[in-house]
This record gives C-alpha cells, sequence and structure tokens, in this order.
C-alpha cells in the first residue's frame, strides 16, 4: 500500500518527466506521442518505477533504448525540476507500458468475432514486469 507522500511524489515525477520527454520527443522523434502511465515509487524514495507507453507502437523499442541510455540526463534535468521538492533524486527505471496494445488487441478479436473467451489462444500472454 503506497503512503500518502509515495503518491506525491509519484505525482509530481510523472508530470516532470512526461514534459522532458514530451520535449525531447518533439525535437527528436518527430510524429510520436510519449507518455508516463504510471510512476511508483519504493518506501524509502530510492527507486522509481517509471511506466512509459510509446505510439506508434512500432518505434517504442528504438525509443525506449535512447530514454534507458540518456537516464542520466533525464535523472539530472528531472533533479534540477523538483530540487525544492524532494533532496534525493530516486532512481529510474524504465519500463514500456504495453497495456494499449493489450487492449487493442481484444477489440480487434472482438470485432472479427473470434471469441479470446473461448479460444484463450488467440491473445498474446502478456509479460509480466
Amino acid at each position: 500500500m503506497e503512503t500518502q507522500r509515495q503518491k506525491k511524489i509519484g505525482g509530481l515525477l510523472q508530470q516532470d518527466l512526461a514534459d522532458i520527454l514530451q520535449r525531447a520527443a518533439s525535437q527528436g522523434a518527430q510524429g510520436t506521442l510519449i507518455s508516463i502511465s504510471k510512476v511508483s515509487v519504493t518506501t524509502d524514495l530510492s527507486i522509481a518505477k517509471v511506466y512509459v507507453s510509446i505510439f506508434p507502437t512500432d518505434k517504442s523499442g528504438k525509443i525506449m533504448e535512447e530514454i534507458k541510455e540518456s537516464n542520466a540526463v533525464i535523472r539530472h534535468e528531472l533533479a534540477q525540476r523538483t530540487r525544492h521538492q524532494l533532496r534525493r533524486m530516486p532512481e529510474l527505471h524504465f519500463y514500456l507500458d504495453d497495456s494499449l496494445e493489450y487492449i487493442d488487441g481484444i477489440e480487434r478479436s472482438l470485432k472479427k468475432g473470434d471469441n479470446p473467451i473461448e479460444n484463450p489462444d488467440l491473445l498474446p500472454r502478456r509479460k509480466k514486469s
């Protein structure tokens, strides 16, 4: 169960990270939408798990690699923005949020007339992270 402080810090990091990544995407990858779907912070506030949603999904692998390579730069800019709210910047761990793909696969299956409830092999298995 997340404490109020964890939720507050997660929301703050989510807003600032979304702004940082959108600005970087507008300069580098035109036509790409990057959003932060969730930020969860550990109880000791040392690690933040950042779930990133990327559209279109065919560019997601390349963009995630670029985000992970520039983790130090992103963390530094985030620390500059939150220097009055946080003493120490949590370590950032980025994960790809594929929930939109999963939902889209379900909708496509239902529209085709295939019933994933009767035949569960129609949908790919989700990776647990």
